[in-house]
């Protein structure tokens, strides 16, 4: 059974789990392997107490099909106008193109630069809003030297694995470590690019506002501060984040964004510009002032969230220590509490799982993470899976 904690007004839900300390929280720990399941997936509802505000989630999960598989390390995906889906490879820095019907793979090319070490890599993908007119690829990476966000413009008139132009940076310096580097992008319904960093494991880093370190950031296309960011010329857009590795926007065009917990509690949050999401001075709800609660929490061995994305009105979040996918259903308040309680699917049917990215309706991408070096690779893995959900 699951213990996922709410926000304000709901009662702590008991824990069947034991916790196991690891060092960065990141996935660590036991990675029971799992190989494919048939569908539909069974669920398992997070127990609420008899006074808890919030009702039994009735959610589902159906496995449509495996669209590929056999992929190495994958980390982010994209989808291109037409659907077909990009993904990269940590360890290998390389983008393949993935047919969104068939699964057949062609081979963009590599990313030069990239320095994959510990969890970093060629971490997190995004298709430009402009696409079809600039044929523009956004990546985000770790060099011998830092974290950065790179543009590549993509030609797919050329020979597989030549497809890539030259990287153009437009963020570096953003800290690199051998834990906590987030990795992940996203473009938002303005238009800009948002990028969830992490604090490389130096904790200070998250509440120093002049560092790119534990941050959510908002910037143009180019790189550049928005206009009506919360500090001016700063591309900060939220701070004292631990591990930022989910970013997605819900139907009211308000940001979500899933963070690893250290050893106590892993994070739903609502993300407001310009507040305090509290590490390192606090993990999880604790109330206290100055801060901002998350609107959901889980003990870390029941999750270590990594991507996260929205559809039929509920945040459905990939865990990669506990290998399973969990939905959170919106009621739309302005404090972001939850409809129902969050729901888990999958339990270790296929393993980690990294990036759960929209596929138009009741349609979700899955992508595993078995091959990352704290998984037990199955026959066939890694894969992306197409869910049809609810």
């Amino acid at each position: 059974m699951q213990t996922p904690v709410l926000r304000k007004g709901v009662v702590a839900l008991l824990a069947s789990a034991s916790l196991l300390l690891s060092a960065c929280s990141s996935g660590d720990g036991p990675a029971g392997g799992g190989g494919p399941s048939s569908s539909p997936a069974s669920a398992t509802p997070a127990p609420a107490s008899p006074s808890a505000d919030l009702p039994p989630a009735k959610g589902s999960v159906e496995v449509v099909k495996t669209l590929t598989d056999g992929l190495a390390s994958p980390w982010g995906l994209a989808a291109l106008p037409g659907g077909d889906l990009l993904v990269s490879s940590r360890d290998e820095a390389t983008i393949t193109r993935i047919d969104g019907e068939s699964g057949r793979k062609t081979l963009l090319g590599s990313v030069p630069g990239v320095a994959p070490a510990g969890e970093g890599g060629l971490l997190g993908l995004a298709v430009a809003p402009t696409f079809g007119a600039d044929h523009l690829i956004y990546a985000y990476l770790t060099t011998e030297s830092d974290n950065r966000i790179v543009r590549l413009q993509y030609d797919e008139k050329k020979p597989a694995g030549q497809q890539l132009g030259a990287p153009d940076t437009i963020l570096r310096g953003i800290p690199k470590g051998s834990i906590h580097n987030g990795g992940r992008i996203a473009f938002g319904p303005d238009r800009m690019l948002y990028a969830g960093t992490g604090e490389t494991g130096d904790t200070g880093l998250a509440q120093d506002r002049s560092s790119l370190s534990g941050k959510i950031l908002r910037m143009t296309p180019d790189g550049e501060p928005v206009h009506g960011n919360p500090e001016g010329d700063s591309l900060v857009y939220s701070y004292g984040h631990r591990n930022v590795q989910g970013l997605a926007w819900d139907s009211g065009k308000r940001l979500w964004a899933a963070e690893f917990g250290q050893d106590t509690w892993d994070e739903l949050n609502l993300i407001e510009p310009g507040r305090n999401y509290g590490w390192p001075d606090v993990e999880g709800k604790e109330g206290k002032k100055g801060f901002v609660d998350p609107v959901a929490q889980w003990k870390t061995s029941e999750a270590s969230p990594s991507g996260i994305a929205y559809a039929e009105g509920s945040v459905w979040m990939a865990g990669l220590r506990g290998e399973r996918l969990w939905r959170i259903p919106l009621s739309g308040r302005a404090d972001g509490e939850p409809l129902a309680a969050p729901q888990a699917f999958l339990e270790g049917k296929y393993g980690r799982l990294r990036t759960v990215l929209a596929a138009g309706g009741d349609r979700l991408w899955l992508v595993t993470s078995n091959t990352d070096g704290r998984g037990t690779p199955k026959s066939g893995d890694d894969r992306i899976l197409l869910l049809k959900v609810r």
